[in-house]
């Protein structure tokens, strides 16, 4: 039915779990679905966010060969929150590492929010690997998109949350934040640290939907879950995302052009603003851009959810 508003696939456990070894790190990998079915790999947000039992579920489990695998130092992934030799194209190298280690040709790739970045990464490095994509949320990781969310602008929609994530910096410090929390996270004060990467999760989970979740904030207080969340981003962005430019990903669309997309975008995202899933549409029109209008930036908002399994129930027919 045209009208009907599809949902998540019932909840599957994996058929293959496992490690891949890549240097210091220990890749967490699992695989669900129809063994036989079209590859699909999904890229978590964050970075530091992991994977999680209902990111499964964007794809019909009779059809895909859905892969979950925790980026570095996050998840199920070891060791926990290690910043070593993690950057945009060791996680690059680690998707197409796997890629050959379950002797897939092509897959879908599908990436919300940081995963978007990634997957944009990952196809503009080898396109050849890439069936399809699916990307939600889209961040682009330049100054400006780091600003709203991190300096001003998000601040101003959010101010009660704003607050207890500035508390903790001393005043003369605010006019820079990420490195203010850079600061506390590489310091010697252990317990100052853990309570900084709290702070700096509750704040992105306070921002992400429509609708304030009071337990997706506390999901994202637990400590372990924090810590590595905290630290990869900031490691990540202070870095500018290890990009050789801020605009590499847009300059470099015509590698991925004739790659079949789609881009769903929350009208109120407050994480990742529509003005960058925007930009990139005007780099890349070949790509389809669907703006979900009453949702945020979760992908597990109702019109978001509906897109993103819609768009992997058409892949699934290619």
């Amino acid at each position: 039915m045209a009208n009907e508003q599809l949902k998540l696939y019932p909840p599957i456990e994996p058929y293959d779990q496992g490690f891949m070894s890549a240097g210091e790190h220990e890749i967490y990998y699992e695989q669900c679905g129809n063994p036989d079915g079209k590859p699909a790999v999904f890229l978590h947000g964050g970075p530091g966010g992991g994977g999680s039992k209902d990111v499964r579920r964007f794809f019909n489990p009779e059809l895909y060969r859905i892969i979950v695998f925790d980026q570095r130092g996050c998840g199920r992934s070891k060791p926990h929150a290690c910043l070593e030799n993690n950057t945009t194209w060791d996680l690059v190298s680690d998707i197409e590492c796997l890629r050959e280690r379950l002797n897939i040709q092509k897959w879908l790739v599908f990436g919300g929010s940081w995963g978007s970045t990634l997957a944009l990464a990952y196809a503009q490095t080898h396109p050849a690997s890439v069936s399809e994509m699916v990307l939600r949320g889209i961040f682009l990781l330049r100054e400006k998109e780091l600003q709203w969310f991190y300096q001003e602008g998000a601040s101003r929609v959010f101010p009660e949350a704003w607050a207890n994530f500035i508390k903790m910096i001393e005043p003369d410090k605010q006019s820079n934040l990420m490195q203010a929390y850079h600061e506390i996270f590489t310091g010697p004060d252990r317990q100052k640290s853990l309570d900084a990467a709290i702070a700096w999760s509750r704040w992105e989970a306070a921002c992400s939907s429509m609708d304030y979740s009071p337990t997706r904030v506390e999901e994202f207080s637990n400590s372990e879950f924090a810590l590595a969340f905290a630290l990869i981003e900031n490691h990540y962005f202070i870095n500018k995302g290890f990009l050789d430019d801020e605009n590499q990903l847009l300059n470099n669309i015509d590698v991925i052009r004739s790659i079949p997309a789609v881009i769903v975008q929350g009208r109120y995202d407050m994480v990742c603003p529509p003005e960058t899933a925007y930009e990139l549409s005007k780099f890349w029109p070949e790509a389809s851009l669907v703006i979900a209008p009453f949702s945020g930036h979760t992908a597990f908002e109702k019109e978001i959810t509906h897109e993103l399994v819609l768009a992997t129930n058409q892949f699934a027919q290619s």
